[in-house]
């Protein structure tokens, strides 16, 4: 363990934070959390679809989006609600992303979200040395991808095979392999089985985490306040504005999620992010349910389902709405019926509960990692709805870049652009 005098304030209590915290810690920083809420891991942390997919990275900008993005813009119950906004920062994300609805585009980025989810995946396995997997229903299920059309299923099929682990499996097959879905078996054209695949619940992996940060010798305390501004002198940050008073540190990192755009903007950093809003539900599994064990995308809806303890988690859809982070009962139903046609024996869907979430994401998907243009301000941001995934591998390579070390895993793609 590397000794360090330097003091940090980590801006952001959400998974990304807390492992940012966690892994500063150990390579011997000493650490302050700022988080604006009572509680950690409340934002988009808190219900997220549960899903850790280590091996299957889709990045949503890909050649022929656009044209399904207006089909689904048709759909009553469709993935996609687009709410058009008197701010240009959604006009120039929307431009950014078609940019990258391409085939080169997509190919490059899930290249560089594979390694970081190889990294992520083996830091995961290196904390749960001190912090056990059962604390958060950690389950090492597979994820079963499956597609509902010939013609997506073939696309998927002639994809590269990172590693050689995947299944190819037929409609029948895929009910075969997980039972949960023999209602919908019939309809299907096939499926993509990734073995690696985990599921587990964010929020309690914050909640555990915490305690083990509160428990850490370096842990210099959370401070409960709205960060405010960043405050610049002298070419560098000399302290964070906040509820609180004024935060003062050698070095910050900004991991606040959708938040941190507009805190880096107060210190003239235009960070790419927009907010994609999405839904999930929260079912009770009753003994007698036929709940998946596997984690299932269904491909052409965009929805996952992951059995997390005794609760199905279904999550979904894609909001660009701004940073209304409101519930719509609406589109949660939407969601509901869809839960219960794919898989109606699944869970209890009369005692369901649900969750709307903002999403920081970037146009091509990649997550902005590492320095900014001030020498003690770092950037841990733009996970999209891959945080939980991609939290442990990040915070490892930002601990490594703040101590000067090299990192695991190239950052082509993943500095700020």
């Amino acid at each position: 363990m590397q000794r360090n005098s330097s003091q940090v304030l980590v801006i952001g209590g959400g998974v990304v934070g807390l492992a940012t915290a966690w892994w500063l810690l150990e390579a011997g920083f000493r650490v302050t959390l700022l988080e604006r809420e009572a509680a950690v891991g409340c934002g988009a942390s808190l219900r997220n679809g549960g899903q850790l997919s280590y091996r299957y990275v889709s990045p949503l900008a890909d050649a022929g989006v656009p044209l399904k993005a207006l089909r689904w813009l048709l759909q009553d119950a469709g993935p996609l609600r687009f709410r058009p906004e008197a701010d240009w920062r959604q006009w120039r994300w929307l431009a950014q992303f078609l940019a990258h609805c391409n085939a080169a585009s997509n190919a490059r980025t899930t290249q560089r979200l594979l390694l970081l989810g190889e990294l992520s995946r083996c830091m995961m396995s290196e904390l749960a040395l001190q912090l056990p997997l059962a604390e958060f229903g950690w389950r090492e299920a597979g994820k079963l991808v499956v597609y509902r059309t010939r013609g997506a299923f073939e696309a998927a099929v002639a994809k590269r095979d990172a590693d050689g682990r995947r299944q190819i499996l037929s409609g029948a097959e895929c009910a075969q392999l997980e039972p949960a879905l023999a209602a919908l078996a019939p309809r299907l054209a096939g499926g993509v089985f990734n073995a690696g695949e985990a599921v587990a619940d964010c929020h309690a992996f914050c909640v555990a985490l915490e305690k083990r940060l509160l428990a850490h010798p370096r842990f210099e305390g959370r401070v409960q306040a709205k960060a405010r501004a960043i405050v610049i002198e002298d070419g560098s940050v000399a302290g964070v504005e906040s509820s609180a008073g004024r935060l003062e540190a050698e070095h910050y990192v900004l991991a606040a999620g959708i938040q941190s755009r507009g805190l880096a903007a107060t210190a003239d950093i235009d960070l790419p992010l927009y907010p994609l809003k999405g839904y999930s539900l929260n079912a009770p599994i009753r003994p007698g349910d036929q709940a998946p064990e596997i984690s299932v995308t269904d491909f052409e809806r965009k929805v996952l389902y992951a059995r997390i303890g005794w609760n199905l988690r279904v999550a979904a859809m894609v909001d660009l709405v701004g940073e209304d982070a409101s519930y719509d009962p609406k589109r949660a139903d939407q969601l509901l019926r869809l839960a219960r046609r794919t898989m109606p024996d699944a869970a209890d869907y009369g005692r369901v509960e649900g969750w709307a979430g903002l999403r920081p994401a970037t146009p091509d998907s990649a997550p902005i990692l590492g320095p900014s243009p001030y020498p003690n301000l770092w950037l841990n941001v733009g996970h999209g709805p891959l945080g939980f995934t991609f939290a442990c591998g990040s915070a490892a390579i930002l601990a490594d870049l703040m101590r000067g070390k090299a990192p695991a895993i190239p950052l082509d793609g993943l500095l700020l652009r």
